[in-house]
């Protein structure tokens, strides 16, 4: 039902319907016409009426109209935790090979370059192209129905994995788990947006959030303890399938209860959804893909150096993370159990306080008036992290190495806390959706598809000998850091403009 909407969203909405296509589609090239229009709010030209016309999904002074209420507090806590517990459980299942690198690479005799390979590209190219049109599914279909779907897919991935018995059919298996868990993050953020009325939403995706670090500590002290376990079994000698041995047995046993939680999101009600763009004729409004493309070019000064600058930490975090164990076990002579217990800890203590700093930092930056806070940030944790990223490999005994490494981990995930922030701040709020989508597609590709390739071709092709990874690990962190740092530098003028031009729209608006 048409609502009147109030005279700064009239002159939005007059000039949307001006700059739409006769498909439709609304052209973005040039905004200037919208924020003159936005500046004359509550002062109309001579001629202009007050317009009535369908806009975003809202109340209304009809009852039949409105939309229903909320779910309660505690359905919509109880979906958060089922989500958070859903994303702790991919990271395990995606981590869980970190903890077998030895055992996998002596049964299938694998060069570091090919165990990165099962990690890198077979994991992170399906994980990223899939996410798009998952992305997409989540915004029309039923999230609760793609969630479950998500995490069947991916835990019959994982538990396949330990039926393999040579590279392709790791590789392949490893492909289904990174399809499956593309299915989450877009599905799992729009159902919880529409669970909460906005002044309790930045809660809920916080908590939702924190199974980044939470998830990837519990992927390690978890999955160590599961490691530790099978190490000590005896090879399981399963009809039609033959003999498996402990690696195998730990796959079986991490991808199985993902059955479990794809059951229990019957649970979860799909809730509905809010907010809704629509056409004047009434209809739902989607800016197409070709004028994200088109605004995304005329401001890769704004966006080019945060995203490519991000995703060279992301090379940095995805390939430390993948050889973390290897690096205890070479350099130290730890067993994967107690170095994923040890780097679990460090996660899940250093890393959220990282995340939990980095945005507060920024927010305190942002109120005293520095428009670049955001990139200021990401260029203060790659500098401030960079000679701790550099020396926790290098020292020979092994508690400074642990010490090096928690403050490492903290200067490192300063910037993940800012980096949704900092999109979402010099963004219109109709494309916010696909430039964080944009944003992660750019960032996994080249983060999560390189990173632990990088420095596997380090280590068998630099130096030439599995001892050498602590050098692999420092390099990487020496090359890839200062250019990360130089693109945050570059960027932070074109971002506080962009901020500005922001906050002048937002006020004229």
């Amino acid at each position: 039902m048409a609502v009147i909407v109030n005279a700064g969203e009239e002159q939005r909405q007059q000039w949307a319907r001006k700059n739409t296509s006769r498909k439709g589609n609304v052209d973005l090239r040039d905004q200037s016409e919208f924020i003159t229009a936005a500046e004359r709010v509550g002062n109309p030209k001579e001629g202009e009426e007050s317009v009535k016309a369908p806009t975003h999904d809202a109340p209304s002074s009809s009852p039949a109209s409105a939309p229903p209420p909320f779910p309660s507090p505690a359905r919509a806590w109880y979906a958060v935790g089922l989500l958070l517990a859903i994303y702790t459980l991919s990271f395990i299942d995606r981590q869980i090979l970190a903890l077998l690198v030895g055992p996998i690479k002596r049964d299938l005799v694998l060069s570091d370059f090919e165990f990165s390979l099962l990690s890198g590209f077979a994991f992170a190219i399906f994980y990223t192209f899939f996410g798009l049109p998952f992305a997409r599914y989540a915004d029309r279909g039923s999230r609760r129905g793609l969630v479950m779907f998500g995490v069947l897919f991916w835990s019959l991935a994982t538990a396949a994995c330990g039926l393999a018995r040579n590279f392709a059919q790791l590789f392949l298996a490893r492909v289904g788990v990174g399809i499956g868990e593309a299915t989450l993050t877009p599905a799992a953020n729009s159902l919880i947006a529409d669970c909460f009325p906005p002044e309790r939403l930045g809660r809920a995706l916080a908590v939702y959030s924190l199974g980044i670090p939470i998830g990837s500590a519990m992927a390690f002290i978890m999955g160590g303890a599961v490691v530790d376990l099978v190490s000590s079994l005896p090879p399981w000698d399963l009809p039609l399938i033959g003999s498996l041995h402990g690696w195998q047995i730990a796959f079986v046993i991490v991808g199985l209860p993902g059955l479990v939680f794809a059951a229990l999101m019957l649970t979860v009600k799909e809730p509905y959804r809010r907010g809704r763009l629509r056409n004047a004729d009434g209809t739902h409004h989607s800016i197409p893909l070709r004028e994200v493309v088109r605004f995304v070019r005329g401001r890769l000064r704004i966006y080019g150096p945060l995203f490519f600058g991000a995703s060279l930490l992301s090379m940095l975090g995805y390939g430390g993370t993948l050889w973390m164990i290897a690096f205890f076990q070479r350099a130290h002579a730890m067993s994967a159990g107690d170095a994923g217990y040890v780097f679990g800890i460090i996660l899940a203590v250093f890393g959220t306080a990282g995340i939990l700093a980095g945005g507060a930092t920024a927010d305190r930056w942002l109120g005293r008036g520095r428009l670049d806070a955001h990139l200021r940030l990401l260029l203060f944790g790659t500098l401030a992290g960079l000679p701790f990223a550099i020396a926790w490999p290098l020292v020979p005994d092994l508690a400074p190495a642990i010490g090096l490494l928690a403050l490492s981990t903290f200067f490192s995930n300063l910037p993940w806390g800012t980096a949704y922030a900092a999109i979402a701040a010099i963004t219109p709020n109709e494309m916010r959706g696909q430039m964080a989508a944009l944003y992660l597609f750019i960032v996994n590709l080249i983060g999560l598809g390189a990173g632990p390739t990088v420095i596997a071709l380090f280590t068998d092709r630099l130096f030439g000998a599995e001892s050498a990874l602590p050098y692999s690990l420092a390099t990487a962190s020496a090359v890839i850091a200062p250019l990360a740092a130089l693109l945050f530098a570059l960027g932070r003028r074109p971002f506080a403009e962009a901020m500005a031009a922001a906050r002048r729209n937002a006020v004229a608006g």
